[in-house]
């Protein structure tokens, strides 16, 4: 990693560190001692175990998009294993996560693959991600913001603009897949609006990349939708690399002893992992860890519980993915060319 990244972790670290401190300060010792006494130890194993198997799911997806092709090389489970875990460590190191979707493409590339095949490959697994992605918002959005709004109103708002906000990338997506004709219009009229506050060059500029994403986005959905077994076995893992990444507060919570409830933990769960979006801050450090204590605290009386649940989750769904992406980083694999 270059010293841009090692800086990530460094804040990222400062930031986790400054939060925690805090928690542990205004939570007495005897209380977190009988807190981790709770603890029962095969069900924090499930804790990791889920988030093992997200990320073993997640490369079977891009296993599945990438072989049953002519010429296609045999590549190791390995070579496809670390590239989310690669994303895990950037998506955890960059501002809102924004650096993701480039390390997955230089993983992918590393290991012999052609850049515009992985484009390829990338961009249909974001394409039923982010579908599998809406329904869970959705549901979540329905059946739990009530008890936020009700009792948390000013997280209440921020949960709704992260909400808001994926839902309206989600719409410009389908409108590129199933609109293609319109959403064209759509870009040139507003690039042509932009044109007359920041200039025709650069509004030019902006006109032909956005246009090349929805040319993109329209030939990958047309082409996933042709191959409609290899669709639903990559909506199928999807769905099982959400609900193993979204277990993972219901088992640290389990792992505490806790007899809640799995169905209003995991609403809960996508509710913060909203408001985590509008967070600038890398991991959203901060506001994740305040978000979880605000929600489980309404329904959990023990706060060293809460504390240390909230510790659980956040290493094993930030830290243990950082960790194991900083091996995936290292250990390279062999570069076979298709």
């Amino acid at each position: 990693m270059n010293k841009k990244n090692l800086w990530g972790v460094l804040i990222v670290l400062l930031i986790s560190s400054l939060v925690l401190y805090f928690d542990l300060r205004a939570t007495p010792m005897a209380t977190l001692k009988a807190a981790a006494g709770q603890i029962i130890p095969w069900r924090l194993v499930l804790v990791f175990l889920a988030m093992a198997l997200s990320y073993v799911c997640e490369a079977l997806i891009l296993r599945l998009l990438a072989t049953k092709r002519p010429g296609t090389a045999k590549r190791s489970f390995w070579s496809y294993l670390r590239i989310p875990l690669i994303q895990a460590l950037f998506n955890g190191i960059t501002p809102m996560a924004t650096g993701g979707q480039p390390s997955q493409l230089a993983a992918m590339v590393e290991m012999g693959m052609a850049g515009g095949r992985a484009t390829s490959i990338l961009m249909m697994k974001f394409i039923c991600y982010q579908l599998v992605v809406l329904f869970a918002y959705l549901t979540a959005f329905i059946f739990g913001f009530h008890f936020v709004a009700g009792k948390f109103s000013a997280l209440a708002i921020f949960i709704f603009l992260g909400f808001a906000l994926h839902v309206f990338s989600i719409i410009l997506l389908l409108l590129a897949m199933f609109a293609h004709n319109w959403t064209v219009k759509a870009v040139k009229k507003v690039m042509k609006l932009l044109g007359r506050i920041f200039g025709q060059e650069r509004a030019q500029a902006w006109e032909k990349s956005t246009l090349e994403q929805v040319e993109s986005f329209y030939k990958e959905s047309q082409a996933l939708k042709a191959e409609k077994k290899k669709l639903w076995g990559v909506v199928l893992l999807t769905v099982g690399q959400l609900l193993c990444y979204y277990s993972a507060p219901y088992l640290a919570l389990r792992a505490l002893g806790q007899p809640v409830d799995y169905v209003q933990v995991t609403l809960m769960t996508i509710l913060i992992i909203m408001f985590m979006a509008v967070i600038p801050l890398p991991g959203a450090s901060g506001g994740a860890e305040f978000s979880f204590q605000t929600l489980f605290a309404s329904f959990i009386s023990q706060p060293g519980v809460v504390v240390l649940a909230m510790f659980l989750w956040r290493f094993a769904t930030y830290f243990f993915g950082m960790i194991l992406g900083i091996f995936g980083w290292s250990f390279k694999p062999a570069k076979l060319r298709d």
